[in-house]
């Protein structure tokens, strides 16, 4: 009788377990996950696109940068981070990824006028990205009860 008793307790916690601890905790961890990702494109900034003229050796190209704001000044001018760069006309200059990355730096330095910067639209998203954070967070807070 006793091991009938046991054995019957035992699929009773084992059912409680496997249905209802470990779903929720992967729930939590998932919803956790989730909210990292979620906070990090609210911080990731305002990017843009800035479009220069460069001439070298009687040739000519337009430069187009995508940036990242990192501050501004008080004058009109964002220190920037560049993220990617190309020239229009491939055969003006054949350096591509980090090493073009490294020219621009050298050639545009740390500050752009912010008037001449193209930003991308991003109220929206971030206000989408808002809203699924509250949504999210009365979702986790309705586990926890």
């Amino acid at each position: 009788m006793a091991i009938f008793w046991t054995f019957l307790i035992a699929a009773l916690l084992g059912y409680i377990v496997g249905h209802y601890i470990i779903p929720n905790r992967k729930l939590r961890k998932a919803l956790q996950e989730v909210k990292e990702k979620c906070t990090i494109a609210l911080e990731e900034g305002n990017k843009g696109v800035y479009k220069t003229v460069v001439t070298d050796n009687n040739k000519t190209s337009e430069l187009v940068v995508e940036v990242r704001e990192l501050a501004v000044t008080t004058t009109g001018q964002v220190k920037v981070e560049y993220l990617s760069a190309y020239y229009k006309n491939p055969e003006f200059r054949t350096k591509k990824g980090e090493a073009l990355l490294k020219e621009v730096h050298g050639l545009l330095g740390e500050y752009l006028p912010l008037s001449e910067i193209e930003w991308y639209e991003t109220t929206e998203r971030h206000e989408n990205i808002k809203k699924y954070l509250t949504s999210l967070d009365v979702i986790h807070h309705n586990l926890h009860r």
